[in-house]
């Protein structure tokens, strides 16, 4: 087997994604002067703690004490589920606030009311607020607040001047020093999942990792938990014991023939695709019946409703580039790389798959590629442009060792480079194993070519596109196959 690797540089790959997929050259301004005043505050970095923000936001009168919240983590899902909730509050005619991260082209998308963005002019009040407190001249290094610190509290205080009525909070890293982990008594957490991604900071053992998650349940309120491994259970569940949290263990929704979900007796339809939607939506769910019992007037009407509108853009993701098919998907760590293969090989059975990935430097490549690669694949490797990137050579004497029967093993210079050849793969029969790939049996839906790895990959992706936008990326859910189960 030809096992030789083209010589990748990364001075010749693109430093930084190309300017945003903006509507207008007004916009692309306001967006540009939002990256240079967040970008002062890139230096310091990701430093977890939550002395700085306690302190900024009591500068700024406490406008998160203004917004009932949702406070929800995981290792992979959380995104999922704050969608979810966010859709059914607003279909329940409820002023949802929703703040999620990051972003995948604008710092617009992390702030949103009744699935609308903040707008330009908006974030820039809410920042002018943040910063008119913050004498950075007058601080030592370390009381600084950090990019995220800052951002966070805009977004507190731009749900308080929109007077919403609930807001759903997406932990940023972790949960027990993230910036949003400043509540006293939110009105329900959620813990959606659990697994090894960000070890470096959050600890090496998935107890570790437990009590990092479990750092946002509260004294006497109520806390809703997916299915976890054992040794994470067991810290979550005696954390929430010495809280007195009242604790719900949630398990996955029933599928039913149709392609439908029950939970608690509710039948709907997620909008949302993968067999892990059923934890997803499950956890959204019972935090909603939570809600109920508290007193919010939520009727199943409204979260059929809501699961079937909710949108989360780069998850799962069908769209048509060149016209080929692609599927493009976030995920980054094993536990994501596993649910993703387990969609394909339900929806595409038998058949051989063409992956276009990059990795951050940080993430766990052995694990994400023994999840995902199997024997006759066809396997393009690429930068992530602008951030802390696997070197594609690397990530591929690391492809061979973990599945050494690929049909084709490249690396590229760039995503576009690596899309046509991935879409090239598609038709040639070429590579370097002996065997043939899989032939998919008649009558069987063809499987596109994959593009995973990183959300920053994702984002990029979106920005060099932009005839998708994230409008397209947000309605484009195929409503057909929504768990992809057969």
């Amino acid at each position: 087997m030809n096992t030789a690797l083209p010589f990748f540089s990364y001075s010749d790959a693109d430093p930084e994604p190309r300017s945003l997929a903006l509507h207008s050259e007004a916009q692309c301004k306001e967006a540009q002067r939002v990256e240079a005043r967040l970008e002062a505050y890139a230096r310091f970095g990701v430093d977890l703690g939550l002395e700085r923000i306690e302190k900024l936001l009591a500068a700024m009168d406490s406008p998160h004490h203004q917004v009932p919240i949702i406070h929800v983590a995981g290792t992979n899902g959380k995104g999922s589920v704050c969608a979810y909730l966010a859709a059914v509050l607003s279909a329940a005619g409820y002023r949802t606030g929703r703040y999620t991260s990051p972003h995948l082209i604008h710092w617009t998308e992390r702030i949103c009311i009744d699935g609308k963005q903040i707008s330009w002019a908006d974030l820039q009040a809410s920042l002018d607020r943040v910063e008119s407190v913050i004498q950075p001249e007058d601080l030592p290094a370390d009381m600084t607040p950090t990019q995220f610190e800052v951002f966070t509290a805009a977004a507190w205080q731009y749900f308080a001047d929109q007077q919403v009525d609930i807001a759903v909070v997406e932990v940023g890293l972790g949960g027990r020093l993230d910036a949003t982990n400043v509540f006293a008594a939110p009105l329900v957490t959620v813990i959606v999942s659990i697994g090894r991604d960000h070890w470096q900071r959050l600890g090496d053992t998935l107890a570790e990792i437990a009590g990092e998650k479990a750092g946002i349940l509260k004294p006497g309120v109520a806390a809703i938990a997916g299915p976890l491994p054992l040794e994470a259970e067991s810290v979550v569940t005696a954390r929430a014991q010495a809280l007195n949290a009242p604790l719900t263990w949630v398990t996955p929704a029933e599928l039913t023939a149709t392609g439908h979900l029950i939970y608690s007796g509710i039948e709907y339809l997620p909008s949302l695709l993968g067999e892990h939607q059923r934890t997803n939506s499950a956890c959204a769910v019972a935090a909603l019946q939570t809600l109920r019992a508290q007193g919010w007037q939520i009727s199943d009407e409204a979260i059929i409703s809501g699961m079937a509108q909710a949108k989360w853009p780069g998850r799962l993701q069908k769209v048509q580039v060149k016209g080929q098919p692609l599927l493009i998907d976030g995920a980054h760590n094993a536990d994501a790389a596993r649910s993703l293969r387990t969609y394909l090989d339900q929806t595409f059975p038998n058949q051989s798959v063409t992956w276009l990935i990059g990795m951050l430097d940080t993430k766990d490549h052995p694990g994400v590629f023994a999840a995902l690669l199997r024997a006759g694949d066809r396997l393009h490797l690429v930068p992530v442009p602008g951030h802390l990137s696997a070197n594609p050579n690397d990530l591929a004497k690391l492809a061979l060792q973990i599945c050494p029967n690929l049909d084709i093993l490249k690396t590229h210079l760039d995503l576009e480079a690596g899309l046509s050849a991935a879409f090239t793969a598609e038709h040639l029969a070429v590579g370097l194993s002996a065997e043939p790939p899989a032939k998919p049996p008649a009558k069987s839906l063809a499987a596109p070519t994959v593009l995973c790895g990183s959300l920053y990959l994702i984002g990029h992706f979106y920005a060099q596109h932009e005839q998708f936008g994230l409008e397209m990326a947000a309605s484009a859910q195929d409503q057909s196959s929504s768990i992809g189960v057969k």
